[in-house]
């Protein structure tokens, strides 16, 4: 009988791996608002998908699960008490809502969902979580604005002015604005479970914990109009917390925040003088939190970045250097106490795209020398980006790099067609083998041209800086690649890589026409070079915000500008071209599409009527005649706007099908 029962329990095991074996369905990811394990999503209208494999044909899904729990022992529990969807017959696997469920502001849940396929035998994903981020200003726990100086609102230059007219604005935007340095030490006195960091820096910052820092990202936050919106980053630092002492280091930088008359600018802007907010909250295990706010008890100093233009490079001068600064060792004694400042009038939200990275590195190619003194550094790719320096010199020599795309008739840096004068300077503190980067601007190019300093080893250049080192460092959206294009014909392969690099140095936090003289987000190209991108690159985070950025730029009558954030009002076609402010109608139904967000035309579809509204009153029997037209057309005469406009046939009647399809979403 003993014999008979161990052999009942194989055979039940037995069938029971055999049913594991036909549920050919593998979860093989799992996203909430399209990424993995996001922080800072919405408090309510969380969408969750799920991607499957099976090596099976004709596999499928026939229901699903989802569940949220409010701790990971809960949901390894099987105690799902934020959300439990119970098992709902469907194949959808794609923006699967939530319910009607509202979380709390600053709440990390876990989540999991289980899949039955057609055998009707479920499989489970793995766990993941996502954070909520905070969006009233109670839930900022008295967190201010700080900085090491204000500006008055009788110097605020919004919107910017156009480079030609800069000359109008008097003594406004000619300051250089002090990049700070702000620092607060505080004491973790017991176990900490979780520790999240909400802060933003405008126009950018970079934050720290014990010297190191929060995240790899490039330019944070976002670009916006920062008197709509301004956007925040969260990031968890639980692992970066010491028991005892520890310190937050912050850098602001100026960004779109402040351009000032210096070197080559498209346009000028003063929003503010550069400054900061977060909010640091630490739960401890007993379940008590604690908060570290920015206010007035933080203290501030200049940083050794002299100048600092998103339009005319930056110049760093590491004898101000204050070493471990944003460490627990420094002693602040020194510094000033941060100042309270002005909020900037936008809204603070949660910034929810990818975030601009360094990702991608070239070394150098080519050196040689065109002039006596100046050497060429060639990389053998253009991008968008920055350099990182290796130099070696005396106290007080400076270096000065010069990046550009082009090269003039003597091998040297030509600026001509991207914005002129821009380049950066590194003062050396005579300290051996010294290394730098920019923090706050960028740059497309291929070449540097570097004066005041010479190659290592270089015959004859024992008296300028020895260069051991420069690095081509690229930046871009961080958001993953979702394909890649490769045949037998090198011709097309190499098409791809060149059209595959311009979306990459133009994939910022918005979309811009060049990573250069402008760095503007034109409308037009967002549609169409939208198929492109989409299948290059998961762009569901950065079209979204995009939409919420022509939100921000729509006018009361319903025009939506040519450029979104509208930093500066141009004139003519370049405020009002339909061919660009048609991206209002056009970007929400391409999300709708790729992505299936139908709550995204709910949310975009007054803009987009009272748009078609706008172009309808502008027309002639559904057609119109003013615009842009084919800018920077080829012809008899010079490239650019004709003298006599282009009759532009855009048809109102077909973005109003749009909308009446929206309504049916």
């Amino acid at each position: 009988m003993k014999h008979f029962k161990l052999f009942v329990a194989c055979i039940i095991l037995l069938q029971l791996n055999t049913l594991t074996a036909f549920s050919q369905i593998q979860i093989t990811s799992a996203l909430c608002e399209n990424k993995v394990n996001p922080l800072g999503v919405a408090l309510q209208g969380l969408h969750f998908s799920w991607e499957m494999t099976s090596a099976e044909q004709g596999q499928y899904q026939t229901a699903y699960q989802l569940v949220i729990s409010s701790s990971l022992n809960k949901l390894r529990a099987g105690n799902y008490d934020v959300y439990n969807s119970a098992k709902v017959p469907s194949s959808q696997s794609i923006m699967v809502k939530a319910g009607d469920k509202t979380f709390a502001p600053a709440q990390t849940c876990y989540w999991k969902v289980c899949v039955w396929d057609k055998q009707k035998v479920p499989v489970w994903s793995d766990t993941h979580y996502f954070t909520t981020g905070i969006f009233e200003q109670k839930d900022w726990q008295n967190a201010r604005w700080i900085g090491y100086e204000d500006m008055p609102d009788s110097m605020r230059v919004v919107p910017g002015i156009h480079a030609p007219y800069a000359e109008t604005l008097g003594n406004k935007c000619v300051q250089r604005p002090v990049i700070p340095l702000l620092r607060k030490q505080f004491t973790v006195k017991k176990k900490a479970s979780k520790a999240l960091l909400f802060i933003t820096g405008l126009g950018q910052y970079e934050a720290t914990i014990n010297g190191t820092r929060t995240a790899n990202s490039f330019l944070s936050p976002g670009w916006t109009y920062y008197d709509k919106t301004v956007l925040y980053n969260t990031y968890d630092v639980t692992g970066a917390l010491l028991n005892g002492n520890n310190t937050i280091g912050v850098i602001a930088g100026n960004g779109f925040y402040n351009i000032n008359r210096e070197r080559y600018f498209k346009i000028v802007t003063a929003f503010g003088m550069p400054k900061m907010k977060c909010l640091l909250k630490i739960m401890y295990d007993d379940g008590s939190t604690e908060n570290i706010v920015s206010d007035e008890s933080w203290k501030t100093a200049p940083s050794p970045i002299s100048f600092s233009s998103i339009y005319g490079g930056e110049d760093y001068d590491a004898r101000l250097e204050q070493k471990g600064w944003n460490t627990n060792t420094f002693s602040d004694a020194a510094w000033k106490k941060a100042l309270l400042v002005k909020a900037p009038e936008g809204k603070l939200l949660p910034q929810q795209d990818y975030p601009v990275a360094i990702m991608d590195s070239f070394k150098v190619k080519k050196i040689w020398q065109p002039v006596k003194g100046i050497f060429m550094y060639d990389f053998g790719q253009n991008v968008s980006g920055i350099i990182r320096l290796k130099v070696k010199g005396k106290k007080g020599q400076v270096v000065k790099l010069v990046p550009a795309e082009l090269l003039d008739a003597k091998q040297l840096a030509n600026q001509d067609a991207s914005g002129s004068p821009f380049y950066f300077t590194y003062t050396l503190k005579g300290d051996g083998e010294e290394e730098w980067q920019p923090k706050f601007t960028y740059y497309g190019f291929r070449y540097v041209q570097v004066e005041g300093a010479a190659p290592a080893g270089e015959a004859g250049a024992t008296n300028n800086p020895s260069i051991v080192q420069i690095t081509s460092l690229h930046n871009r959206n961080s958001n993953p690649v979702n394909g890649t294009f490769e045949c037998s014909n090198n011709l097309f392969n190499r098409i791809y890589t060149l059209i595959n690099w311009a979306i990459k140095s133009n994939m910022q936090s918005v979309v811009t026409d060049c990573p250069h003289r402008e760095k503007l987000s034109w409308l037009e190209q967002d549609y169409l070079m939208g198929a492109s991108i989409h299948y290059n690159y998961d762009v569901y985070s950065l079209y979204r915000q995009l939409v919420f950025d022509l939100l921000d730029a729509q006018y009361p009558q319903g025009l939506i500008p040519d450029i979104a954030p509208e930093y500066v009002v141009f004139e003519g076609g370049f405020l009002d071209s339909p061919e660009w402010g048609s991206s209002g109608v056009i970007l929400p139904w391409l999300l709708y599409s790729w992505y299936g967000d139908a709550d995204i035309l709910a949310k975009a579809y007054p803009m987009a009527k009272k748009y078609v509204d706008y172009l309808t009153g502008r027309s002639n029997n559904y057609i119109l005649s003013y615009g842009l037209g084919d800018w920077f057309d080829y012809g008899p005469r010079e490239p650019g706007l004709r003298l006599k406009q282009l009759q532009q046939h855009l048809s109102i009647i077909m973005m109003l099908r749009w909308c009446k399809k929206w309504q049916a979403c």
